[in-house]
C-alpha cells in the first residue's frame, strides 16, 4: 500500500457522509411511498486479490493450519487451508461503525482455539465518529460479541504495523491485555473480553508522535502502548502467567516487564534508546526476547534500526543487529521465531523502498544472518528467492525498472512475518499490496532458491471510488485508490493488469460514452504526469490526455454520450470541456469550481453538475452551464448523481447530510425540476441496471436507510416499492462511494466498499415478471434488414463480439428474431441486450422488453462472448423472422 492510501481514504470519508437523520423534505410532488421487502442475494467480491496494506498476521499456536489476518481498514480475514483462500469476517460491521472495518489488533487464543478477538477501530481523532471496540468470537470469528471501549483505536493510523497490541494469556485465557494509544494506557480483560478496566500501575502511556505539530490530531497522535508479549513457561495451566513484557512509543523507555502477573512494572534495565520497539517476540526456550526497532512508528517511514536480543534468565543486551546502524537506511519490524527451531529468527527492514525491502534470516539465535537478496556487483543483485506472481499478475505493477531495482518486487511495508508455528517451510509476510508466502523456506538455509507466490486469495483490500458496468465489452470497470483500477472481463479472474498509461496512485472517477461504450474515461491523482487518460477499446488499452493548467487532482469527468466530447471537474482547476479526447480544454462558464459533473445518456451535447445544494445544466457541450431553479437540494456536496441510460432528461440524485435534506430525488426534466421520494430516509449512491423481467424501466439501486434500516436496496417500480438486497452479515461499513447495476443481468448490483474491494451481488428473485415464452412464434416483421457482425475482442480459446440489426424497410419493427449458424463450433457463453438460444451451431437471439420497438432506420444492437477452437469464422449468412439480411 503507498502513502497516498492513508489521504484518499480519509477525503474519501470526511466530507460528511457519515452521519445522518430523517432530512427536510424538498419541494416537489411526493411520488408513491411504497413498503420494505427483502431477497436473498448470493454476495461475492469481483476478484483482485490483495489491494491493500496487511500489517498482521497471526497463527494460533495451539491447532494447526488457523491462521488470521488483519488489514487497516478492510477487516479481519481467516484463513482456509484446504482452498488455501481468506475468509472475510467482518462483513458485518455496519454502516454507523464503519469505523470498525479497522483492525489494530488480532489474538488467537491457544488454550481455546474457537475463540479470537479483534480490537477495532480506524481513527483516533475525529475522522472516524465511534470510539473503538474489541470483538470477541468462539467460532473464529463466524459470529462476534463486542464489548465497547471509552476510547479511539487506530487500524489505520500511524503505527498500525507495531504489535500485535493485543494478546491472550496462553496459560489462563479468561485473561487478556490491550495497548491503547493516544495516552489511555494499558487495558486488562479478567472476563474473556466481555469487560475492560485500565491496568493503573503500568507507569507510562507512550509520548512518541510520528509528527507532534500536526493539527489535524492524525500524525500528532501519541502512538501509546504497542505491543504485549507473554512468557508462558512462567505459568501453568489454569494460572496466570507471571511474567509479561509490554512495549511502549516511547523511545527512552520502550520496553516495560511485570514478574506478578501484571500487578507491578519496571522498565527494563540496560534496554537500548534512541529507538521504538516495533515488536517483542519470545523464544521461551531459549530465554531470549526479540526485538526490532525503529526510529520511528512506521509504515510508511523509518530511517535507521536496530534487532537487539535479551537474555530473560540474566538481564543482559545483545545488539544482533544484521548490519551496522551506519549502514541501514531502515527500520526493522517484521518478526519471527520459528517455533520448531527456536534459534531460528526472521526480521525484516520494512522501510526499505528502494530499491526492495530486505528479509533477514539467522539460525543461530542471531549470531549471524543471511538475507533475501544481495548485491553481487552494484547495481546487479543475486537473490535466494524466485517469485512467481502469476496467480495476482498486476503486482509486476506494469513496470520495467533499471536495476537494481526488480520487479516484482519483494515488497515494501513488510511489518507483518510469521513462520508457520507447524512447519519451518511455511512463512507469510505482509506488505502493502498484498500477502506473499513461501512453503520451501527451509531451501534458504541450503543457500537453494526458495518460491514466494501470493497467498492472499480471498482477501480483498481495494478502496472504491467509482464503478462503471456498460452495456457491452467489460461487465466491469472500477476507479480505486493505491492501485488505480481494474478492466473484469470475468469477475472470478484476477486482471492481469491495472490501469496503466499512465497508472494514477488513484482513480477518482470513470464514465464511458452510453452509445459507444468502447469509449472510456478515467481521471485521478499522480505525484508528477497527466491527470486524465481515455481508452477507445473498453478500458483495455489506455493513453494519457492534456490536463489544463493548475489541475492538482482527479475530480469527476463525464463522457457524451456519442463520445464526441468531454467535460471535467479536477481539483485545483475549474470545470473544463473539449471536443475529442482532451487535447485542448476550454473552461466552462457558468459552473463552480468543483462541481460534480455527470452527461446525459442520450444528448451528447447536454451535461450536468451539482456543488452545494445546486444542479446545473449545459446544452451546448459543457461550454455554458445555467442553474437549475430546483430547490431542496441536499446544501452540502455529499451528493451523487446519475442520468438514466435510454432516457433524456431522466436524473436520480441522492446524497445530504443529519442536518440537512438527506435522501433520493427523481428528475425527469433535465433537473429544471425534482421530487424527492417520501419513502427513502437517507441515500448515497444510485446506480442502474438491467429491468426486471416484464418492466420496462430499468432497475434502480441505492445504498440507502429506507423505513429505519440501513442497506443495499433495489427498485422495480421507479423508487415506488424497495427491496433489501442484502442482510445483517454482509453490510462491508462505509458503502457511499458508487454503486451500478449491470444492464445484462437483472439482479445483479456491484457495491464500492473502503477497503472490501468491489462486491457483487446476484439474485435468487426472477424480478416478478416473466421472460419472453421461447414457444411462442418468432415475431416476423417486415421489410429489409442489414446486420454488421463485429469481432471486437479475441483469445487464445475465446472472443467477444458485437452485432447490430438495421431496420433499412419503411415501416417499425415490434419484435424481432435474428437467426445464423457458426460454422466452426464457436458456442455463445453470455449474451447481453437481448436473449438467446443455441441447437448446435444454429444461434437464435431475440429482442429484450426495452430493445423490439425498431423504427425504419433505426437499430438494434446486442454483444455476447463466446468459446471457440482455432478457428473462429465470421457468420455468412442472417436471417429475421425467415427473411435474409443483408450483411456488412
Amino acid at each position: 500500500m503507498r502513502r497516498t492510501r492513508i489521504l484518499t481514504t480519509v477525503l474519501a470519508l470526511a466530507a460528511g457522509l457519515l452521519a445522518g437523520g430523517p432530512p427536510a423534505l424538498a419541494a416537489g410532488a411526493p411520488e408513491p411511498a411504497g413498503t420494505l421487502a427483502a431477497d436473498t442475494y448470493t454476495w461475492k467480491n469481483a476478484r483482485i486479490d490483495g489491494g491493500g496494506f496487511v500489517p498482521g498476521i497471526v497463527f494460533n499456536r495451539s491447532e494447526k493450519d488457523l491462521a488470521y489476518a488483519r488489514t487497516d481498514i478492510g477487516g479481519a480475514y481467516r484463513w482456509q487451508e484446504p482452498t488455501k483462500t481468506w475468509t472475510p469476517l467482518l462483513d458485518s460491521v455496519g454502516w454507523d461503525d464503519w469505523g470498525h472495518t479497522g483492525v489494530v489488533s488480532l489474538a488467537s487464543d491457544s488454550v481455546d482455539p474457537d475463540r479470537v478477538y479483534a480490537a477495532v477501530g480506524t481513527y483516533t481523532n475525529d475522522w472516524d465518529p465511534t470510539n473503538g471496540a474489541v470483538l470477541r468470537s468462539t467460532d473464529r470469528g463466524a459470529s462476534w460479541k463486542k464489548a465497547d471501549l471509552p476510547f479511539k483505536l487506530g487500524g489505520n493510523m500511524p503505527g498500525r504495523g507495531m504489535g500485535e497490541r493485543l494478546a491472550v494469556d496462553p496459560n489462563r485465557n479468561s485473561v487478556l491485555y490491550l495497548g491503547a494509544p493516544s495516552g489511555n494506557g494499558l487495558w486488562r480483560s479478567t472476563d474473556a473480553g466481555a469487560t475492560w478496566s485500565k491496568v493503573t500501575a503500568f507507569p507510562n502511556p507512550g509520548n512518541y508522535a510520528q509528527d507532534p505539530s500536526d493539527t489535524s490530531g492524525y500524525a500528532s497522535d501519541n502512538q501509546g502502548i504497542v505491543w504485549v508479549t507473554f512468557d508462558e513457561s512462567t505459568g501453568g495451566a489454569g494460572t496466570a502467567t507471571k511474567t509479561l513484557y509490554v512495549g511502549v512509543a516511547d523511545k527512552e523507555n520502550a520496553v516495560y516487564r511485570s514478574t506478578d502477573a501484571g500487578a507491578t512494572w519496571q522498565r527494563i534495565a540496560g534496554q537500548p534508546t534512541g529507538h521504538l520497539a516495533h515488536k517483542g517476540v519470545l523464544d521461551a526456550e531459549n530465554g531470549y526476547l526479540y526485538l526490532a526497532y525503529s526510529d520511528t512508528g512506521g509504515p510508511y517511514d523509518g530511517g535507521k534500526g536496530r534487532l537487539y536480543r535479551y537474555a530473560t534468565a540474566t538481564g543482559a543486551w545483545t545488539d544482533i543487529s544484521p548490519v551496522a546502524e551506519a549502514d541501514t537506511y531502515y527500520g526493522f519490524s517484521g518478526l519471527t521465531v520459528d517455533r520448531q527451531n527456536p534459534g531460528t529468527v526472521m526480521a525484516t527492514a520494512y522501510s526499505s523502498w528502494w530499491p526492495d525491502t530486505q528479509i533477514f534470516r539467522s539460525t543461530d539465535s542471531g549470531g549471524t544472518w543471511t538475507q533475501a537478496w544481495n548485491y553481487t556487483s552494484y547495481p546487479d543483485r543475486k537473490n535466494r528467492y524466485t517469485m512467481d506472481v502469476s496467480s495476482s499478475p498486476w503486482l509486476t505493477w506494469g513496470a520495467n525498472p533499471s536495476p537494481p531495482e526488480q520487479t516484482p518486487k519483494l515488497g515494501w511495508m513488510t511489518e507483518a512475518l510469521e513462520i508457520d508455528p507447524f512447519d519451518s517451510d511455511r512463512m507469510m509476510y505482509g506488505t502493502g499490496a498484498t500477502i506473499y508466502g513461501t512453503e520451501n523456506l527451509t531451501a534458504w538455509d541450503d543457500d537453494t532458491p526458495f518460491t514466494i507466490t501470493p497467498m492472499v486469495r480471498g482477501l480483498e483490500e481495494t478502496a472504491v471510488n467509482d464503478l462503471i458496468s456498460p452495456p457491452s465489452g467489460a461487465p466491469l470497470i472500477s476507479a480505486l485508490g493505491d492501485v488505480g483500477g481494474f478492466r473484469h472481463t470475468d469477475l472470478t479472474k484476477v486482471p492481469s493488469m491495472m490501469f496503466t498509461q499512465p497508472n494514477f496512485t488513484s482513480t477518482t472517477s470513470l464514465d464511458f460514452a452510453e452509445s459507444h461504450p468502447n469509449t472510456v474515461v478515467r481521471t485521478g491523482n499522480l505525484d508528477s504526469g497527466p491527470h486524465i487518460a481515455f481508452s477507445t477499446d473498453n478500458g483495455a488499452n489506455w493513453f494519457a490526455g492534456t490536463d489544463p493548467s493548475g489541475v492538482s487532482g482527479g475530480g469527476t469527468v463525464a463522457a457524451a454520450a456519442d463520445g464526441s466530447r468531454f467535460v471535467w471537474s479536477p481539483q485545483g482547476a475549474g470545470v473544463h470541456h473539449a471536443t475529442g479526447f482532451g487535447t485542448s480544454w476550454s473552461a466552462s462558464s457558468g459552473i463552480p469550481a468543483g462541481a460534480v459533473v455527470e452527461s446525459d445518456r442520450v444528448d451528447p451535447k447536454t451535461f450536468y453538475g451539482f456543488k452545494s445544494g445546486r444542479f446545473y445544466v449545459s446544452t451546448d457541450g459543457g461550454a455554458t452551464f445555467t442553474a437549475s431553479a430546483a430547490t431542496g437540494l441536499p446544501a452540502g456536496d455529499s451528493v451523487r448523481f446519475k442520468a438514466l441510460p435510454g432516457a433524456k432528461g431522466d436524473i436520480w440524485l441522492a446524497g445530504g447530510a443529519s442536518d440537512g435534506p438527506y435522501g433520493l430525488w427523481h428528475s425527469t426534466d433535465s433537473g429544471a425540476t425534482f421530487t424527492r421520494l417520501p419513502n427513502v430516509d437517507e441515500a448515497d449512491t444510485v446506480g442502474f441496471g438491467k429491468a426486471a423481467p416484464g418492466a420496462s424501466y430499468q432497475t434502480l439501486f441505492t445504498s440507502a436507510e429506507i423505513d429505519g434500516v440501513r442497506g443495499i436496496f433495489r427498485s422495480t417500480d421507479r423508487g415506488a416499492t424497495w427491496t433489501r438486497v442484502n442482510d445483517d452479515a454482509h453490510q462491508w461499513g462505509w458503502t457511499g462511494a458508487a454503486i451500478t447495476g449491470d444492464p445484462r443481468v437483472y439482479g445483479r448490483v456491484y457495491v464500492a466498499t473502503n477497503g472490501r474491494g468491489v462486491v457483487y451481488g446476484d439474485t435468487s428473485d426472477t424480478g416478478g415478471g416473466t421472460d419472453p415464452d421461447p414457444e411462442e412464434p418468432d415475431p416476423e416483421p417486415t421489410g429489409a434488414c442489414k446486420v454488421t457482425y463485429r469481432i471486437t475482442n479475441q483469445w487464445t480459446d475465446g472472443f467477444q463480439a458485437d452485432v447490430q440489426l438495421t431496420n433499412t424497410g419503411s415501416a417499425p419493427w415490434n419484435g424481432w428474431s435474428l437467426t445464423w449458424s457458426f460454422a466452426d463450433g464457436q458456442k455463445i457463453s453470455q449474451l447481453w441486450n437481448g436473449s438467446h438460444t443455441q441447437s448446435g451451431a444454429a444461434v437464435t437471439v431475440r429482442n429484450t422488453g426495452w430493445n423490439g420497438t425498431v423504427a425504419a432506420g433505426s437499430s438494434a444492437a446486442f454483444g455476447f462472448t463466446a468459446t471457440r477452437s482455432a478457428a473462429n469464422s465470421r457468420p455468412t449468412a442472417f436471417e429475421l423472422g425467415g427473411r435474409t439480411c443483408a450483411v456488412s
